[in-house]
């Protein structure tokens, strides 16, 4: 239903309940602009101010990412006045995959709403929402789905909150079907996330997704992450072994289980990344620059092979070079 950033804020209707106690969001520092804008608009439209009711986390001095026990510590540390935890699964920036199981049950442990924006994680990596106990989930279907620029996003809610008396914006198309025509009908709400639908999809956005999601649903996501670990771990291997490190540090973080697809590269001169990046875009690599100096690489293994991760390194290892010419 709808996009990304709409189903941001329609979840945080009913699941960012801010009382004088417990008003804060917690995030991770530096999250997608769409996220930080959505959770600010949320405590500013309840009267709070994000200064004092948003925390967020950040990665250790002269660390990218951050680390799992340093953010369990700070939710056992603040979780009494967290209202919402919000984070990321695969953050866009440095790649991490946040440890969605152990960050769930700890907020729960404290009282707290746990969401999650799943933009870079679905279609990335297996997600088990409904196992970890997660309260709910938005994302997009544009980037590992496939779906397409502007393709319509998605929702999931726990199901123990399917019947639950919950304070949400109703729209017809989140109504019982079985009266729904009715048309004079009191709003009976479908049971699950179905009842946050507003109204009728897109014809057209729904089939390219369809689409993709079929392709999904025959390769398997169990499949597609095995075979994900050992292109990204390729990847890493020859820019560990064929990039000299004055170069260019890698931001995302080296255990398979902390990552997705996804390798951030961080280039330590600014001039350099942005000429890099050009040439691996006239070689036929599509790659993606992010200020200040990263190019996001990910060997997507439902299309990607392992010949174009070592095309891609010597691409890359040939344009550093004639950079020093």
């Amino acid at each position: 239903m709808n996009s990304l950033t709409a189903n941001l804020h329609l979840m945080m209707v009913p699941f960012y309940r801010p009382t004088a106690e417990r008003h804060k969001i917690l995030i991770e520092y530096k999250a997608f602009p769409s996220d930080l804008y959505a959770v600010e608009s949320q405590i500013k439209f309840h009267g709070y101010d994000p200064a004092t009711s948003l925390i967020q986390l950040r990665a250790r001095d002269g660390e990218a990412a951050l680390r799992n026990e340093d953010i369990l510590e700070a939710i056992e540390r603040e979780g009494d006045s967290i209202a919402l935890v919000m984070l990321s699964g695969v953050q866009y920036y440095t790649g991490q995959l946040f440890r969605i199981a152990d960050i769930t049950a700890a907020a729960h442990k404290k009282g707290c709403v746990v969401g999650f924006d799943l933009a870079h994680a679905v279609g990335n990596v297996v997600l088990r929402l409904h196992e970890w106990n997660v309260d709910w989930a938005v994302w997009c279907n544009y980037k590992y789905i496939n779906a397409g620029p502007g393709a319509i996003g998605g929702c999931f809610v726990h199901e123990r909150h399917a019947l639950a008396d919950l304070t949400h914006f109703s729209g017809w198309w989140g109504h019982d079907l079985k009266t729904r025509f009715d048309m004079d009908a009191p709003f009976t709400p479908i049971a699950g996330a179905f009842r946050f639908r507003l109204s009728n999809p897109p014809v057209l956005q729904v089939a390219a997704l369809l689409a993709s999601l079929e392709l999904f649903e025959e390769a398997t996501m169990e499949r597609l992450r095995a075979k994900s670990e050992r292109l990204t771990a390729y990847l890493e291997l020859l820019l560990d072994r064929t990039i000299d490190a004055k170069h260019l540090s890698i931001l995302t973080p080296r255990t398979p289980q902390d990552r997705g697809c996804q390798l951030s590269l961080f280039f330590h001169d600014e001039h350099t990344v942005k000429r890099v990046n050009s040439n691996l875009q006239k070689n036929g690599c599509v790659c993606d620059y992010r200020k200040p100096n990263v190019i996001r690489v990910a060997p997507v293994p439902l299309y990607n092979s392992f010949s174009d991760v070592q095309r891609f390194v010597s691409i890359l290892r040939q344009s550093l070079e004639e950079q020093q010419e």
